[in-house]
């Protein structure tokens, strides 16, 4: 498994900086592409099914030579209807070796998540907040053993 820690960043970068905000993105970049190795070139909806888990979902909404933007969500099956949560998405830049959290559910159903939402006024926090989310959601989904194929579109 590869962990922040793992990271060596080429400058010191404060948390809350935009430094420090860049790093983080590349950070994602690495754990996006060890969930879903082949990124660039993966099927544009897939599913990854693990024990003790939710399924997770995947879905490639656009895609060009440089970039893709991507939704990954869990769904539950609640009395009004399908409910995606946590449903976010983020655009993968193949050049930069970076991702970053473009899109973040606005009603969240858990009060951490809430919390978080909040906390932050500016929208650099804003960034920070739902990158950090993204980040710790990654390691959590590697440590469970999520994982999407490589198979070319």
């Amino acid at each position: 498994m590869l962990v922040d820690s793992y990271i060596l960043p080429e400058c010191i970068a404060r948390p809350g900086s935009f430094g420090g905000l860049m790093a983080l993105y590349e950070a994602n970049y690495i754990k996006l592409n060890q969930l879903a190795a082949g990124l660039h070139h993966c099927a544009d909806n897939q599913v990854s099914y693990v024990r003790d888990d939710y399924e997770l979902y995947l879905r490639i909404e656009k895609r060009s030579k440089y970039t893709c933007d991507l939704r990954l969500t869990y769904q539950f099956d609640e009395p009004e209807g399908l409910i995606a949560d946590p449903d976010l998405v983020a655009r993968v830049y193949f050049d930069a070796r970076m991702a970053e959290v473009k899109g973040w559910i606005d009603s969240h159903r858990h009060e951490l998540l809430r919390s978080l939402s909040r906390q932050y006024g500016h929208e650099l926090g804003h960034c920070w907040s739902r990158n950090i989310m993204l980040s710790k959601w990654l390691d959590y989904l590697i440590d469970r053993g999520h994982a999407f194929s490589s198979r070319p579109v």
